[in-house]
C-alpha cells in the first residue's frame, strides 16, 4: 500500500546541478540514493529534469519516479530556472510504496550472471566436468583453450592450478564454483565460475566454465597481419575479434550492473535503458563471433579434424546446454534417450556447434507449449541428426534462401546475423556431409545434418 506525503516539498540546485538545500523528504531521498547535500542530484529522474530546465531555460513539470532500494517513489516535480543559474524545485503528490525484500538467492544469481558475461574464457563441460570445447577471448588465455581443444576429455582442473593445490578430480561442482585458479603463462589471478546446464541441480547434464579476473587486461593495440591489411575478404580478423570482445563485454557487464540495481537505486525507466544497452551489446558480440567463424570456414586452408564420435551423445549434450533456454521459452526438447547411439566420423566440436545452432533456432522460433525433436537416422554411408520443430515453417523459396549468407528472411529484432545456417552448412560439407531442410508453411521445419557414418564401429 502506498503512503502519501501532504503538501509541497521544495529544494534548490546550483548552476552545476548540485542540490544545495532541500526539505526533509527530498533531503532524505538524496542521501538514500547515495548522494549528499550539497552534492550532485542523485535521483536520476530529477537530475534529468533539472538539466533540461537549465538547458532550455524554461519551467518544466513532469512526473518522476525513484527507487531507494526499499521504496518505489512517485511524485510530480516542478522545476523552474533560478536567477543564480540553478533551479528551484517543488515536488507535489509524493507517494511511497514499500518494495518486497531482496531475494538473496536471486541477487546472487544476477551477480554471477554479470561476472560470467565479463569473463574472458569459456568452456563447455560434460556431466563429469570433462572439457568438450573451449574458447578464449584474448591471447593471454589462448594457450589454455588450445590445450583443452587439443586434448579434450580431461577434467578442466587438470589444465589449471587450483588454489591450495586441492585435488579436485572428484569434487562436487558447487565446491569448485568461485575457486581461485592460476593459469600457466598468465600473471593475473583468475576465478572459476561453474554453471550447471540441463538435467537437475542434483545431477546436471553438463556445465559451462568461465574464467574471470578482477585485474583488467593490459591494453594492447590489435596486430594486423599483411593479409588482414590487404585482403578484401577479411571482415574482422581473428586477431581483432578478442580486442573488440573485451570492451564490449565490459559494457554489457556494466549495463547489467545498472539494470539489476547492484550499483544503487534506480528508477524503472533507467533500468530499462540499461537493459537495452546490454541486449545491444549481446547482439554485437554474437555478430563478432559469427563474422570470426565466417572467416574461418571461408579460408582456403580451413579443414576439420575427423574423429570417431557418437551423434546421439553430442545431441544429448546440445539439448543439455540449451535446456534452460528451452524451459524459459516454454519449449520441450525431446532428445535421444540414454543408450541410443549413432557412430560417425566427424569433428566433435564442429558437430556440437552445428547442433547448438539448429537447436537454438528451433527453440527461438517455436511457439510456447510446443516441442522440438532430435532424431537419429542412418542411411547407407550417412549418419543423420534431425532437428524438427513446430514453428511457422518455410516455403520452397525460403528453404533455398535460409542457407544464404546474411539471409534473415525478413526477421527483425531477434539479434541474428543471418550467418548461423550458412556457417553450419559450410561446416557440415567440410566434414564430408551436408545440411538441408524439409519444411512447409505452418508445419514446422526439419533440419537434417548428415556426416559420414562410422561403419567400422
Amino acid at each position: 500500500m502506498a503512503d502519501s506525503a501532504p503538501g509541497v516539498t521544495t529544494a534548490r540546485t546550483d548552476a552545476e546541478d548540485r542540490l544545495v538545500s532541500a526539505d526533509e523528504l527530498l533531503h532524505s531521498l538524496q542521501l538514500r540514493c547515495g548522494g549528499d547535500v550539497p552534492g550532485v542530484v542523485a535521483i536520476p529522474a530529477l537530475l534529468d529534469l533539472v538539466r533540461k530546465c537549465r538547458r532550455f531555460s524554461m519551467k518544466l513539470v513532469r512526473p518522476i519516479m525513484a527507487n531507494d532500494g526499499a521504496h518505489a517513489i512517485s511524485a510530480l516535480a516542478e522545476v523552474e530556472p533560478a536567477p543564480d543559474g540553478g533551479c528551484a524545485i517543488r515536488v507535489r503528490h509524493w507517494q511511497s510504496r514499500a518494495l518486497p525484500p531482496e531475494d538473496q538467492v536471486s541477487l546472487g544469481s544476477r551477480v554471477a550472471k554479470i561476472e560470467r558475461q565479463s569473463a574472458e574464457f569459456h568452456a563447455v563441460l560434460d556431466a563429469d566436468q570433462r572439457v568438450l570445447t573451449a574458447e578464449a577471448a584474448n591471447d593471454e588465455l589462448k594457450p589454455l583453450a588450445g590445450a583443452m581443444v587439443a586434448m579434450p576429455g580431461k577434467t578442466w582442473t587438470g589444465y589449471v592450478e587450483v588454489e591450495g593445490g586441492v585435488s579436485s578430480k572428484d569434487m562436487h561442482w558447487r565446491l569448485l564454483d568461485g575457486v581461485n585458479v592460476k593459469v600457466a603463462g598468465s600473471r593475473r589471478p583468475w576465478r572459476a565460475l561453474i554453471s550447471p546446464q540441463g538435467g537437475t541441480l542434483g545431477k546436471p547434464a553438463g556445465f559451462t566454465l568461465s574464467l574471470t579476473s578482477d585485474v583488467a587486461p593490459p591494453v594492447q593495440a590489435p596486430t594486423l597481419s599483411p593479409e588482414m591489411r590487404t585482403s578484401e575478404t577479411r571482415l574482422i580478423g581473428r586477431d581483432v575479434a578478442p580486442v573488440l570482445r573485451q570492451p564490449i563485454s565490459r559494457i554489457i557487464a556494466n549495463a547489467e550492473t545498472i539494470r539489476t540495481r547492484l550499483s544503487g537505486p534506480l528508477a524503472e525507466e533507467y533500468s530499462n535503458y540499461a537493459a537495452d544497452i546490454a541486449a545491444a551489446g549481446q547482439h554485437l558480440l554474437a555478430l563478432i563471433d559469427d563474422l570470426t567463424d565466417l572467416e574461418v570456414v571461408e579460408s582456403e586452408e580451413f579443414a576439420t579434424a575427423p574423429d570417431h564420435v557418437d551423434l546421439a551423445d553430442i545431441a544429448r549434450r546440445a539439448a543439455g546446454i540449451l535446456g534452460v533456454r528451452a524451459r524459459e521459452q516454454g519449449v520441450i526438447v525431446d532428445a535421444p534417450r540414454a543408450g541410443e547411439s549413432l557412430p560417425a566420423v566427424a569433428e566433435f566440436r564442429r558437430v556440437l556447434q552445428v547442433l547448438l545452432n539448429l537447436l537454438g533456432n528451433a527453440i527461438r522460433y517455436s511457439p510456447p507449449n510446443s516441442q522440438v525433436w532430435i532424431r537419429l537416422e542412418q542411411e547407407g554411408g550417412a549418419a543423420k541428426v534431425i532437428v524438427a520443430d513446430q514453428g511457422p515453417g518455410l516455403g520452397l523459396d525460403e528453404q533455398v534462401k535460409v542457407f544464404e549468407k546474411f539471409e534473415r528472411l525478413g526477421r527483425s529484432g531477434d539479434g541474428g546475423s543471418g550467418l548461423g545456417l550458412y556457417i553450419s552448412r559450410k561446416l557440415a560439407r567440410a566434414m564430408g556431409g551436408d545440411l538441408r531442410v524439409e519444411s512447409a508453411p505452418g508445419h514446422g521445419a526439419r533440419f537434417i545434418l548428415s556426416v559420414p557414418a562410422d561403419n567400422a564401429a
